[in-house]
């Protein structure tokens, strides 16, 4: 017996369309599933960064293959319902001016730099490219990222901009996300980064260079002692190669010191796919990295696989 709601319909996702929040509700209230504050494991389901830009074909930054990893995703969420505690969606969310954005830059003809134009501190030096906003600390940012983070700054296309259509969630998403929550009489939780002009932040955890004194320039410490708190931390989301990565990593280098603490996440890993760059196999660069966590205890699963918690 499908354990799908009967509004569910695999072939709008990658679309814009209204959700019938009314049909939605009365339906996730006559399932009759028991309240999440009843359960007796705590089983915790991070979405990362499902936005229209990502996973629409139209989005500013769509990554291929990202409708499928929603599908997989929205039916694991309806096949497990009763199984997941909580849901925490990551937003990314960008303004116009930042530094990995076409206007933060210019070459010596005042040219701003195309998408996926690689930025180093030595361009700088040389005059290749400079920044039109605070030049100082730009160029101190590059910098310290190249020596600290081990990366060069990307150019991306402006993407997930707060208060457009492609800073949302999926339609399809976001319906399986308030289906959960009336079901199981648990909120969801909306994880927002990635407005901090002067730094990329790809991982949900923290921003790739510190920035002191602003609220959201460290480690997010409340959301890592929610994740410890759990029993399980299952993941998903895009793109693999960004800002999947970069949270793994995040969550490996602070749960890293309690073995066991590895062993309860969870990675789906049918449901994310990565950037594609003309010049970069950002895939086999992530894939490296995931074989390296597994052996530290992080667990690799599809997500039709029967589960093992």
């Amino acid at each position: 017996m499908s354990k799908f709601p009967s509004f569910y319909d695999p072939n709008r996702i990658g679309t814009l369309f209204y959700p019938d929040v009314a049909t939605i509700a009365a339906e996730a209230t006559a399932v009759g599933l028991k309240p999440a504050v009843e359960d007796k494991e705590d089983v915790h389901l991070v979405i990362i960064d499902m936005q229209i830009d990502f996973c629409h074909e139209k989005g500013s930054l769509y990554v291929p293959g990202a409708i499928g990893d929603i599908q997989r995703t929205i039916e694991f969420i309806y096949n497990n319902a009763e199984r997941i505690t909580n849901i925490t969606c990551s937003l990314d969310s960008h303004l116009p001016h930042q530094i990995f954005h076409p206007a933060w830059w210019a070459d010596e003809a005042g040219n701003h730099p195309a998408p996926f134009t690689l930025i180093t501190y030595d361009d700088i030096k040389q005059g290749k490219w400079r920044p039109l906003v605070a030049p100082v600390q730009s160029t101190n940012y590059v910098k310290t990222l190249e020596q600290e983070a081990k990366k060069q700054l990307t150019i991306w296309p402006y993407h997930v901009m707060i208060g457009s259509i492609g800073n949302a969630l999926d339609p399809e998403l976001f319906t399986a996300v308030l289906y959960h929550s009336i079901a199981r009489k648990t909120q969801p939780t909306w994880l927002t980064k990635g407005s901090i002009p002067l730094t990329e932040h790809y991982s949900i955890i923290q921003p790739e260079v510190p920035v002191a004194n602003h609220p959201m320039g460290g480690k997010n410490k409340p959301f890592l002692d929610t994740l410890s708190k759990a029993d399980v931390v299952v993941i998903a989301g895009e793109a693999e190669s960004h800002c999947v990565l970069e949270t793994v990593e995040d969550l490996v280098e602070d749960f890293g010191s309690q073995p066991e603490a590895l062993q309860k996440i969870y990675f789906l890993r049918d449901c994310t796919s990565p950037v594609l760059h003309p010049d970069v196999d950002f895939h086999a660069i992530a894939q490296a990295r995931f074989a390296e966590f597994e052996k530290q205890g992080v667990n690799f699963i599809n997500s039709t696989d029967k589960l093992p918690f």
